[in-house]
C-alpha cells in the first residue's frame, strides 16, 4: 500500500485531496490538530490526531506508516487574523512546517506537495499572475507561506528534497457527492458566509470594502472548485513520483469574479435574496488576484473541469443544505 500523510486532512480542502488520493489507488493518511478541522470529516483513510510542532509525534507517525510522500495543507490561513497576530502565523505556519520537513528528511521522505497561496505575490493591480510574477506579501499570512517555499527550496539544494508547489486562488465548491464539504468555526470565506445568509443562519452578508478600483467597486478574485484543486495534487504527486523536479504552478482560472458579481450568482442558483451590508476595507485585502494557470494546464495536464461559478455555488448550495459536521 502506499501511503500519503495528508497534513490538515480533516479541513476543507484536505478532506477532499484525501477522497480523490484514495480514488487514485493511494491511502491517505490524515494529520490534524482538530484546531480547524473535524474529525467527521476523515473518511478515506486512517486519521492520526497531532500538532505539526510535535517532533515527537511526527517521528512516530512516519515511522508507523512510512509514507511515499507528503501532501502539506495544515496552515492557519486567515489573513484578517494574520494581521492582528503576526507571531501566530509564523510560530504555527513557519514553525510547524519546518518541523515538518526536518520529520521528512528523519525517515527518508523526500516528496512533497505544498499548498501555497496566491497571497505571496501581493497585490499587482490590473496583472494576471503568473508564475514569475514576483512575490511581494502584503500581509502575514502570504509572508509565511512565501517563507515555506524558500524553506523548501533551500532544504531541496541541501537534501534532495523535492516538491511541488502549488499558488491557488479563492477555493469554492464542494464535493458532488456531498460526502465532505466546507464548513470553518468561525466561517471567514464568501460563498458559505453568502449561504448562510441565504439560509437565516446570520442576519447579512458584509461587503469588506465597495471603493476598490473595479467596474463595481468590490475585490475581485479568481474561484477553483475545491475537486478540481484537490486533482491537480494528484497530478503533482504523479509528478513527484515520475522523479521530476521541484515545480511552482499556480491554480486557478484565469476569470475574475467580484464580490458583488458572486453574489448576484447566488441569487440565481438559489433563488432567494441575499441580505447584504456594506462594510470597510478589511486590512490586507487586495484588489483583485486572477490567475494565470498556463504552466499547470501544458506541463501537469490539468484542466478545471468544474470551476465554472454557477456549479462551484451549486455543490456548495447542496453541501450546505444536506450535512455539517454539527448536525
Amino acid at each position: 500500500m502506499k501511503h500519503v500523510l495528508v497534513t490538515g486532512g480533516a479541513g476543507y480542502i484536505g478532506s477532499h485531496a484525501c477522497k480523490a488520493l484514495k480514488a487514485a489507488g493511494y491511502v491517505p493518511v490524515t494529520y490534524d490538530n482538530l484546531s480547524t478541522g473535524w474529525q467527521d470529516a476523515v473518511k478515506f483513510g486512517p486519521f492520526e490526531q497531532g500538532d505539526l510542532t510535535d517532533a515527537a509525534r511526527l517521528d512516530a507517525v512516519f515511522a508507523k506508516y512510512d509514507p511515499i510522500a507528503v501532501v502539506h495543507f495544515a496552515a492557519l490561513s486567515q489573513v484578517g487574523e494574520s494581521m492582528q497576530k503576526p507571531a501566530l502565523y509564523w510560530r504555527n505556519n513557519v514553525v510547524g512546517s519546518l518541523t515538518l520537513f526536518e520529520a521528512m528528511l528523519k525517515a527518508g521522505c523526500k516528496e512533497i506537495v505544498f499548498s501555497s497561496t496566491c497571497a505571496t505575490y501581493g497585490d499587482h493591480d490590473n496583472v494576471v499572475l503568473d508564475e514569475t510574477c514576483e512575490q511581494e506579501p502584503i500581509n502575514p499570512y502570504g509572508a509565511s507561506k512565501r517563507a515555506i517555499e524558500d524553506m523548501l527550496m533551500g532544504f531541496g539544494e541541501s537534501d534532495g528534497l523535492r516538491s511541488v508547489i502549488f499558488r491557488y486562488f479563492n477555493v469554492a465548491g464542494a464535493d458532488p457527492d456531498s460526502e465532505v464539504g466546507e464548513f470553518h468555526q468561525p466561517e471567514t470565506h464568501l460563498i458559505p458566509l453568502m449561504l448562510d445568509a441565504i439560509d437565516g443562519k446570520r442576519d447579512a452578508l458584509t461587503i469588506f470594502g465597495t471603493d476598490y478600483d473595479t467596474p463595481d467597486g468590490t475585490c475581485i478574485r479568481d474561484y477553483v472548485h475545491v475537486m478540481d484543486l484537490v486533482d491537480a495534487h494528484v497530478l503533482g504527486l504523479k509528478w513527484l513520483q515520475d522523479g521530476k523536479e521541484s515545480r511552482v504552478f499556480n491554480l486557478g482560472t484565469g476569470n475574475g469574479f467580484s464580490v458583488r458579481e458572486v453574489v448576484n450568482e447566488s441569487r440565481i442558483v438559489t433563488n432567494k435574496e441575499v441580505p447584504v451590508v456594506d462594510g470597510a476595507r478589511r486590512a490586507g485585502d487586495c484588489t483583485m488576484l486572477v490567475s494565470g494557470s498556463v504552466r499547470a494546464e501544458t506541463e501537469l495536464g490539468w484542466r478545471p473541469k468544474r470551476s465554472d461559478m454557477k456549479q462551484m455555488i451549486t455543490d456548495a448550495w447542496r453541501w450546505h443544505q444536506t450535512g455539517h459536521y454539527d448536525q
